[in-house]
């Protein structure tokens, strides 16, 4: 027993030195698997069971014993940190909270992570037994190693910016020069002082010593013993972790700058022991790589979720965001993964059901994207105010990600199904199909290789769960609002597009284009080309204006049409077109400030699409400028029309309303999609000269024209269809809390109107609500017709702003236009409004507005 304890006195005094917090450790460590093959006596313990467990003892006191080393070094580290931290939103800051959070990036939660391992491995260690597993403990802490992934990559800025605020700061260089580690508690051995720069380089040195004491630890743990196959397990975690950092690494050359003249070329690779090696060559060909990520919203149990999906090389996995403390880092918890080899779509042919989801009416969206634009100009309003120093500021912003998490959430509503093929399948939402084919693409592209299917234990399946938070490209929901202040808000505003024409099809086909625009963070149809039919090279040559709402994104898509009703997707019971290509452009403010037009080519899958675009501002579409030629309609007042056409309404109104009601109630998006700009203008100049030949024009012409001539009328109208007098009136009763009050004033505001704007509008009002009639096929709402209505018929004229009834024309949008949509809202969900019954009650209301 004397030779057992000297054994291990030997053994501790090798771990305390090479512990040593001047030198580090060095390159060639004693405790490797090779070293305890050699010493005096490993056979003897590997021969005997009960030596066997007592070395295993011994293994684990040494680590133990430079574990409370290692605290006590990352505690001297944080000891500075929080007052350096304190004093960084003070007058007199030593540092930034950045250069803060540079140089202590990560210290806090590597601590946290081995002050709990210390405590739970402490008593196991006090009062051992041989039948104790500890194989739980090393399991957890190889499941966090991917804290150390996140510090290995900052670990150079962190340094290279301590060096910088050393030189800036002579204070900071004191503390830096001259931090106190302390002692063991059982130790003789003293307080010591080191550098900061040393014991930053501490974690780096420290990421390999689990392995080695791992390999250690099995080589004295029966393989019979429970604790084995932990261990084991434990390993080769660790052991895929570091293969794939030094895999990383490979191509830079270094991972950590040479520090004490010693080359640390590979540092993780250099600590290993030669069959650690050899284990990792064999085991790990090739790292798993983390492909694609994004916010999907996906159906369980018939309601939507959040989740943050991951796609790597090999796998899916489906991750939900767990609920950490006040500044405790955020994690993921793993919902389900699927590995690609057993990843199957859904064919056309499957008779499977989409389950019931739950869907929002399309005024609740609405109206929290109105809600979402007032926060985000209050909070500019703010930060222009006081220089971003307000609470209100963070107020305004948490509230303002509730909601947007909230849209996220709701908003989409084209599903995406996937398919385990030995069990069940996942359905997402997605916001349009541009993003259904990007996932599908990247999924297909992945399982065109050799793949494997792949299970991973509960431990691995942690450690590549806890690396998402450091590996995901996709920080933040994807709301516009979300952006950094140094980033565009969006353009808002009218984009006028040119879809001119395509190359690079391979055989003849029916082909047509769709445009998108992101609003509020997720991408909306807003115009579609006519069908190509029978061709390689299509020539639309067609224009649309499209309304931008803090857009930066286009994205053209390009189909072929099929008209074959038998094959029809059972997620939407709709059939289901082919996207031959998709491709995206920023829309650059910049760019697009010029008058002209702006011609650019998108390349999609060897497929080119030509077109054109301009940018007109909302400050300037904002004007509604007379007519100079009086006998036309468009910008003409509307009593002046009536009064030439001796009609009640408009012919121009009532020949598109009737034209809509006859073949275009039934399409989808109605009033929201956009005609063809040369078609609206070419109904325009009909209308404009009275043209003996409309009525075969209206007949001809695609219906989402027509719907696009309604709308260009009423924006176009000198003066709004509810009148600029009455506009402060409108935007006050629609305030007014009292629903009896309400009811009163907004009835009154109606009597008031001039008898064709009040007549023409409730026509159009029951125009309006028979197309909502129809909304479980066209899909427009009375909400939605209120959006796309509320601000042409209500928002008021230049002459009307510059007279100061409003402030800026900037702030109708972010401030207004909620209110005038909720305006035309009221009426729409109002019961039937009789002109009559109206005119019969003024004399009971004779006060002047």
């Amino acid at each position: 027993m004397e030779e057992d304890e000297e054994e291990v006195l030997c053994y501790l005094d090798k771990v305390l030195q090479d512990e040593d917090v001047f030198e580090g450790a060095d390159m060639e460590n004693p405790l490797t698997s090779e070293y305890l093959l050699m010493t005096p006596g490993h056979t003897h313990f590997m021969g005997d069971l009960e030596k066997g467990l007592e070395m295993k003892k011994l293994v684990l006191s040494g680590f133990l014993a430079s574990e409370e080393i290692y605290i006590n070094q990352l505690e001297a580290l944080l000891l500075p940190m929080r007052p350096l931290k304190a004093t960084a939103t003070t007058s007199q800051p030593v540092l930034t909270l950045q250069q803060v959070d540079t140089i202590f990036y990560k210290i806090q939660d590597i601590y946290e992570i081995h002050k709990e391992f210390y405590d739970a491995l402490l008593p196991h260690i006090q009062h051992w037994d041989e039948k104790i597993t500890v194989g739980h403990l090393f399991q957890k802490l190889a499941s966090q190693l991917g804290v150390y992934k996140a510090f290995v990559d900052n670990y150079k800025t962190a340094v290279e910016t301590a060096e910088k605020c050393s030189q800036a700061n002579f204070q900071f260089q004191k503390i830096s020069e001259n931090l106190t580690v302390k002692g063991p508690k059982d130790s003789k051995d003293g307080n010591t002082h080191v550098t900061m720069e040393a014991l930053l380089y501490k974690p780096i040195d420290r990421v390999t010593r689990s392995t080695l004491v791992l390999h250690d630890l099995l080589k004295h743990t029966p393989k019979d013993h429970p604790d084995f196959p932990l261990l084991q397990d434990a390993l080769r975690i660790s052991q895929n972790f570091l293969s794939s950092i030094n895999e990383e690494m490979s191509p830079r050359g270094t991972a950590v700058p040479a520090r004490q003249g010693r080359v640390q070329g590979h540092i993780l690779y250099n600590s290993l022991p030669y069959c650690c090696l050899r284990f990792t060559s064999c085991c790990y060909n090739h790292a798993r790589q983390l492909v694609k990520d994004g916010f999907l919203v996906e159906v369980s149990e018939s309601s939507r979720k959040l989740r943050h999906v991951f796609l790597f090389t090999d796998l899916l996995l489906c991750a939900k965001m767990k609920k950490t403390s006040v500044g405790r880092q955020q994690q993921y918890e793993c919902k389900w993964y699927l590995p690609l080899a057993d990843l199957t779509f859904q064919t056309l042919d499957e008779s499977d059901v989409c389950p019931h989801i739950q869907v929002l009416p399309e005024h609740e969206i609405e109206d929290m994207k109105m809600k979402i634009s007032v926060i985000k100009n209050e909070i500019h309003k703010e930060k222009k105010a006081l220089k971003g120093q307000s609470r209100n500021v963070e107020r305004l912003r948490k509230k303002m990600n509730e909601q947007e998490s909230w849209l996220l959430l709701h908003s989409p509503t084209i599903p995406f199904r996937i398919h385990n093929k030995n069990s069940k399948s996942y359905l997402f939402l997605l916001s349009s199909d541009y993003e259904r084919s990007e996932w599908r693409e990247s999924i297909q592209k992945l399982q065109k290789k050799d793949l494997q299917p792949c299970q991973l234990t509960s431990v691995e399946l942690q450690v590549l769960t806890s690396s998402c938070f450091k590996l995901r490209t996709v920080h933040n929901i994807p709301v516009t609002s979300n952006k950094d202040d140094e980033e565009t808000a969006g353009l808002y505003g009218f984009l006028h597009v040119i879809v001119h024409s395509a190359q690079g099809f391979k055989e003849s086909a029916n082909l047509y284009c769709t445009l998108e625009v992101d609003s509020y963070g997720y991408f909306v149809s807003k115009a579609k080309t006519r069908v190509f039919r029978d061709t390689t090279e299509p020539q639309w040559n067609e224009e649309f204006e499209i309304e931008l709402e803090g857009s930066q994104c286009l994205r053209i898509l390009c189909y072929e049409k099929c008209y074959d009703k038998t094959k029809l997707n059972h997620d939407n019971n709709e059939i289901v077109d082919i996207i031959m290509g998709k491709g995206q452009v920023q829309l650059d403010p910049q760019t697009l400030e010029s008058k002209n037009w702006h011609m650019d080519v998108i390349e999609m899958n060897g497929i080119k699409v030509e077109f054109s675009m301009k940018f007109t501002s909302r400050d300037l579409s904002l004007k509604r400028t007379p007519s100079k030629k009086q006998s036309g309609v468009f910008g003409v007042k509307i009593s002046v029309v009536t009064k030439r056409e001796r009609s009640k309404v408009p012919y121009i109104v009532r020949q598109c309303i009737e034209e809509v009601e006859k073949r275009g109630i039934d399409e989808v998006g109605i009033y929201r999609i956009s005609g063809v700009a040369t078609d609206i203008q070419a109904l325009k100049a009909a209308f404009d000269t009275n043209t003996k030949d409309i009525l075969v024009m209206l007949s001809d012409m695609d219906i989402n024209a027509i719907a696009g001539t309604l709308k260009l009328y009423f924006r176009e109208l000198p003066e709004p269809l509810l009148t600029d007098r009455l506009y402060p009136a409108f935007m006050e009763g629609i305030a007014l809390s009292d629903p009896a009050a309400k009811e009163n004033c907004m009835m009154h505001l109606l009597r008031s109107l001039p008898d064709p704007n009040l007549i023409t509008f409730l026509s159009l009002l029951e125009h309006l609500k028979r197309v909502a009639d129809k909304e479980p096929i066209n899909k427009m709402s009375l909400h939605n017709l209120g959006t796309v209505f509320g601000p042409t018929l209500l928002r008021p004229s230049e002459s009307e702003v510059t007279k100061g009834h409003i402030t800026l024309a900037s702030d109708i949008w972010s401030h207004d236009v909620m209110a005038q949509v909720q305006v035309l809202l009221y009426y729409l969900q109002h019961a039937p409004i009789s002109f009559t019954e109206l005119k019969r009650n003024t004399l009971y209301f004779s006060t002047d507005v």
